[in-house]
């Protein structure tokens, strides 16, 4: 069984990057066959054609057949106008869901840019095998599935009745303390139980963090931090009126790239809790309501809700790197 996937692998590869090649190739002759200077105009496009085609293919026209289901019924047989958006937005649960995504959106990409800069300061001290060993360790989970990463934080949070042996390691810490086990995924109080599952994404992303705001920092020319010592500035004062007006863009960067990866969490809440217990989050509302209760024009409504609340932190982010470039 494994020999054949990884035949079934190899082919598709051999056969993916192949037919690219060749379909280039064919192009490329068939533009140096055209008269005069019609090749150098019709070339670039010949080049970016399959491009073009594949995103019209597999992204714009899927686009359009989702919001054209959104206004369909639940089998996409007829036109419902606008009741899937009124239905799901009149809805306590989905109302839940939404707050519940809220909640992810403010504190998951606050904490992990934070934690991520901390690591990337602190780290920066260290003596260079020393700075190389911690960030290569932080950034391990970066290498890990999301569903991987949600497998091994489930032994975590694991909870077995009291005075049996707990395999979970918060609870094998309670129970050591003369507490009773505490089942952590259920724990609705305050979202607590969300707010642990939010922690299975901020371990995973810190590394990313780490990474681009440790390159950021090390840009920040040392000139101006010892003229702001000279100038009697504290370290902390240096660190956040020099260093971090200086690398804010990448920030900004790092913010939005973990905030849009937020918006469409799904396997974390799917390996943990399958949105149970208060829980719920619209990408996992998503593939619910249209694998599980086999409503697609609700599915296709939380998309187009999802697509509608991501575009403008696109143009936003677009916008930034171009203010980027701009001042370099």
């Amino acid at each position: 069984m494994m020999t054949e996937k990884v035949i079934t692998a190899l082919i598709s590869i051999i056969a993916g990057v192949g037919g690219a090649l060749v379909l280039y190739y064919l192009l490329n002759k068939l533009a140096e066959r055209l008269p005069g200077r019609w090749e150098d105009r019709i070339k670039p496009y010949v080049y970016i054609l399959p491009a073009v085609a594949a995103i019209g293919l597999f992204l714009i026209y899927p686009a359009y057949q989702t919001i054209v289901y959104s206004f369909a019924n639940r089998t996409s047989t007829e036109w419902v106008g606008l009741d899937n958006y009124r239905q799901l937005l009149t809805s306590e649960a989905f109302l839940q869901t939404l707050f519940n995504t809220l909640l992810w959106i403010v504190i998951v990409p606050t904490a992990t840019v934070i934690l991520g800069l901390a690591v990337a300061v602190l780290a920066d001290r260290l003596r260079p095998r020393g700075e190389k060993l911690t960030k290569t360790i932080i950034f391990l989970p970066m290498a890990i599935s999301m569903v991987g990463a949600a497998t091994i934080w489930r032994f975590v949070y694991e909870a077995r009745p009291a005075g049996q042996p707990q395999i979970g390691l918060q609870n094998a810490i309670v129970t050591a303390l003369g507490f009773d086990p505490v089942v952590w995924l259920q724990q609705e109080r305050f979202h607590l139980n969300s707010f642990w599952l939010m922690v299975i994404l901020i371990w995973a992303q810190v590394g990313f963090s780490m990474v681009l705001l440790s390159a950021a920092v090390k840009g920040v020319p040392t000139e101006t931090l010892e003229a702001a010592r000279i100038d009697g500035a504290t370290e902390r004062q240096a660190f956040f009126r020099v260093v971090v007006p200086q690398i804010w863009p990448t920030v900004t960067v790092v913010f939005i790239t973990v905030l849009i990866g937020v918006m469409k969490v799904f396997d974390v809440v799917y390996v943990m809790t399958n949105g149970n217990f208060n829980t719920n989050v619209i990408g996992l509302e998503f593939y619910n309501q249209l694998f599980t209760n086999g409503n697609a024009g609700f599915a296709a409504a939380i998309v187009v809700m999802l697509m509608v609340a991501i575009i403008p932190v696109m143009i936003y982010q677009v916008r930034q790197f171009r203010a980027q470039e701009a001042g370099r």
